[in-house]
């Protein structure tokens, strides 16, 4: 849990610097620094989903993933969990500034869906290497930092998503031990660049995609490959 919770900490302290420093910076310094983030998140997904070797896997696995996400209203029930979160927290005046519910959502899948935050996780439950989220926790820091400015105390918040999220990966990854292959964990890579691609769009806030309703791809994509393996497709 030593990565994950260095992780942890340096979204809290960016985040909380870049909430406290957002009121004094420029409503067009705000909104520019928060389109350049949602570019380079554009470039990470781009990245992650070309390093596909079965685009068919990945795209079945979007779309039943879609279809489940949408059947079960992940998107709806996340905001929902937002707005109460909200509710709670900005009867403090420092946690009212900014759009919370955008921020908490947007930063918790952009800080919990990247192949760092799950082959990180594995990589320090399986075998006590943090290094991995040790680089993470430096890019979140900085990441939080700047769309804080933007979007306030939701992005610091998002904090307890990356403790939930990773922390469960690291202590129940001894029990994927030999379950999950390359083939599977690429694919499953490839699966989050397309989500982190819908999470720029919205980003640059040229497309509103409900990236929330994809998440179950994350766990089809591996599914798909053991049964592509299985019925021995090449």
């Amino acid at each position: 849990m030593t990565g994950t919770i260095l992780n942890v900490l340096a979204i809290l302290a960016g985040g909380t610097l870049g909430s406290l420093l957002g009121g004094r910076l420029p409503p067009r310094l705000r909104e520019t620094v928060v389109q350049g983030m949602g570019l380079v998140v554009l470039v990470v997904g781009m990245d992650m989903a070309l390093g596909t070797e079965n685009v068919l896997i990945v795209l079945g696995s979007i779309v039943a993933g879609a279809i489940l996400g949408e059947w079960w209203q992940l998107e709806a029930r996340l905001e929902s969990l937002a707005r109460w979160v909200e509710a709670k927290a900005t009867r403090v005046p420092l946690l009212a500034r900014g759009d919370f519910s955008r921020g908490l959502v947007s930063a918790s899948l952009l800080f919990c869906v990247g192949p760092m935050a799950i082959l990180g996780s594995m990589e320090d439950g399986l075998w006590g290497d943090y290094s991995l989220l040790a680089i993470k926790s430096v890019l979140d820091g900085f990441t939080s930092l700047a769309f804080a400015a933007g979007l306030g105390m939701g992005v610091t918040f998002s904090a307890l998503a990356v403790l939930l999220v990773q922390g469960s990966l690291t202590l129940g990854a001894s029990a994927l031990q030999g379950v999950l292959s390359e083939a599977m964990i690429a694919e499953l890579t490839a699966a989050g660049g397309v989500m982190m691609l819908g999470l720029g769009l919205m980003m640059l806030e040229i497309k509103r995609v409900r990236v929330a309703n994809l998440l179950p791809a994350l766990v089809l994509a591996p599914l798909f490959v053991a049964l592509w393996r299985w019925a021995g497709l090449p």
